[in-house]
């Protein structure tokens, strides 16, 4: 033994100690047996498939209250489901069904509309008011100024929103007889 501490360069002491070491042991405790847990969590998630781990949880704790049994810790059912894929899908991992790339089509006219308005200040302290609408077929632009004189031309009277404006400019689209 001591020719072979001189050949490595270590003091005899230390390699016998490193040779008759005893093997570690385990750090914790050992993990609980899970075949009784994946159990119930599968009952539960057979029923109501949109649960998430918290909310199995949830449950589990409560059957144990009403039985009497010590209730599973959280980080526990995380990982049983986790090994046994049962968890939810996470909410950036979906898979795009329907895909919107901005355009809002549709195949006849006056289906679908999308409007906005606004309202412009002028230097003078009057408002300039303009609402539009769009057919979204054709995208068709039906746009009107809405002053005071405007708003009262179409009957609605001063200071009326250019909302109701708007609804009357998408009747008159609608049934241009009227």
């Amino acid at each position: 033994m001591t020719a072979v501490a001189d050949a490595l360069g270590i003091a005899r002491p230390h390699l016998s100690a490193t040779r008759n070491r005893p093997p570690p042991r385990p750090r914790g405790r050992p993990p609980l047996p899970d075949a009784e847990l994946v159990a119930d969590i599968r009952l539960l998630v057979a029923d109501l498939p949109t649960y998430g781990y918290r909310r199995v949880h949830a449950l589990l704790r409560r059957q144990a209250e009403q039985t009497g049994r010590a209730a599973p810790n959280p980080k526990r059912i995380y990982r049983v489901m986790k090994v046994h894929g049962l968890l939810l899908q996470r909410g950036g991992e979906r898979h795009e069904e329907r895909r919107h790339d901005g355009r809002v089509a549709v195949d006849q006219r006056n289906t679908r509309w999308c409007s906005d308005g606004l309202e412009i200040a002028c230097d003078n302290g009057e408002k300039v008011r303009v609402a539009f609408a769009l057919d979204c077929c054709d995208r068709e632009a039906m746009e009107r100024r809405c002053t005071k004189r405007e708003a009262a031309q179409y009957g609605y009277g001063e200071g009326r929103d250019p909302i109701t404006v708007l609804t009357r400019l998408a009747k008159q689209a609608v049934d241009p007889e009227d």
